[in-house]
């Protein structure tokens, strides 16, 4: 499985959950105001308050999921993006000292 498949699929599963816990917190809301347990400024605030602390909560959660991705990719192996890079350049310099020794062979 692609690495940016995972986390896309791990963003969206993210994205979904909030959306549920959203509305399912405003329709809780609206059946409080119904009943007259809270009034509807209480329960804007209550759900708008509720929403920050798990948007906190889910950026906590984000951080760990990622973190958690990077510790299995490395421990399978996979180089990370500047180990990459880094590669290509050394790629790129040793290329050209052939291609240089080569010429230099030629004449």
């Amino acid at each position: 499985m692609d690495t940016n498949d995972l986390l896309r699929q791990i963003m969206m599963i993210g994205i979904g959950t909030t959306s549920l816990v959203a509305e399912r917190l405003r329709q809780v809301s609206d059946e409080w105001v119904r009943d007259g347990r809270i009034n509807p400024e209480q329960a804007s605030r209550f759900v708008d308050d509720f929403m920050a602390q798990f948007s906190g909560e889910s950026a906590k959660f984000d951080e760990q999921i990622q973190r958690q991705l990077r510790n299995v990719l490395q421990d399978l192996g996979v180089p990370r993006q500047a180990e990459m890079d880094e590669l290509r350049g050394r790629l790129d310099r040793l290329e050209r000292q052939v291609r240089d020794l080569e010429n230099k062979m030629w004449r």
